[in-house]
């Protein structure tokens, strides 16, 4: 058994000072009257005008609009709009209550609003591998990444020095398969309330059910293969033993089924005989950066809606 206990888990000195989820580095704040406007229903005549009249009479402004249906007949459609409506956050409220009752109601329509002006909170999971999570960090502070990095949680304290430098609060918890339940505990004191989503940055430990019921958000995996080739250990010296011709990269939802999520972006490159299980891993971290930084943005501009073990990218 490892020799962490409860106590072994607090807040260790490696970590900033602060309460949970205080500090690191904000996002600057979006414009104050712009909105993405999220909607999903069944899919029938008549929505994209009911969506588009209801904006126009309230005053907004529509400037982009994209949209899917799953099937020509009997299709579930998905629609983000986004607009600017001078005034939006005195009147959000009325806003939403008016959209509910003349067109959501209607349609049986499930939507979502989003004010730019409040980016979205995000904590970082991460192991020893640095290039994830401080590709997110680097693109965050040039303000590639409309976020606010909350924190940055490892069962390593290897990286805090690289995070600091960042100036995102770091926190050791210790973490192995024989203290995960108090390892989790602690990680979920963190994360619960103060995070909109949590990204795994080669974060390499199992996430468990109680965790995902616990945690009250979306979780973002990057797995380092087109799934579920070269699982495990040493993917890219096995990719190099069965000779690939393609290294790749898959950014997932986490699910209680391992690897399985519904997947948000993939991308590959090809490889030849002359590369060496150091070049393909070389190779395969360029593309787990760009493939984990396009989810990451995708999903903090509201642009992914899951549908089943599927997503739509709009």
């Amino acid at each position: 058994m490892s020799s962490a206990t409860p106590t072994a888990l607090a807040v260790s000195p490696l970590t900033t000072p602060g309460p949970a989820g205080a500090g690191g580095r904000d996002a600057p704040a979006g414009p104050a009257d712009r909105a993405r406007l999220l909607v999903t229903c069944r899919d029938q005549p008549g929505i994209v005008g009911a969506v588009g009249t209801f904006l126009a009479r309230a005053g907004a402004n529509v400037h982009s609009l994209a949209q899917h249906s799953t099937a020509p007949e009997g299709g579930t459609f998905f629609q983000r709009t986004e607009f600017r409506l001078p005034g939006l956050a005195a009147a959000r409220a009325q806003l939403e209550a008016d959209f509910t009752e003349q067109v959501a109601r209607p349609y049986g329509m499930d939507f979502t609003l989003h004010e730019e002006r409040h980016p979205k909170r995000v904590a970082v999971l991460v192991s020893k591998t640095d290039h994830c999570v401080l590709d997110l960090l680097w693109r965050n502070r040039r303000g590639e990444l409309p976020m606010t990095v909350a924190m940055v949680i490892s069962n390593h304290p290897d990286l805090a020095d690289d995070v600091r430098s960042f100036g995102v609060p770091f926190f050791h918890v210790p973490a192995t398969r024989d203290n995960r339940e108090q390892a989790e505990e602690r990680m979920l004191e963190l994360l619960r309330g103060n995070v909109d989503l949590v990204v795994l940055a080669r974060y390499m430990q199992i996430i468990t059910p109680a965790f995902l019921d616990g945690v009250g958000c979306p979780l973002i995996n990057i797995h380092h293969s087109f799934l579920p080739a070269f699982i495990g250990a040493a993917p890219y010296a096995k990719a190099k033993g069965r000779g690939v011709k393609l290294v790749g990269a898959t950014a997932h939802y986490v699910t209680a089924d391992l690897d399985e999520g519904p997947i948000i972006e993939q991308d590959v490159v090809r490889v030849g005989h002359q590369h060496t299980a150091a070049d393909l891993a070389r190779l395969g971290a360029d593309v787990e950066r760009a493939v984990l930084s396009r989810a990451v943005r995708w999903h903090l501009e509201d642009r992914v809606a899951r549908h089943g073990n599927t997503t739509v990218v709009l």
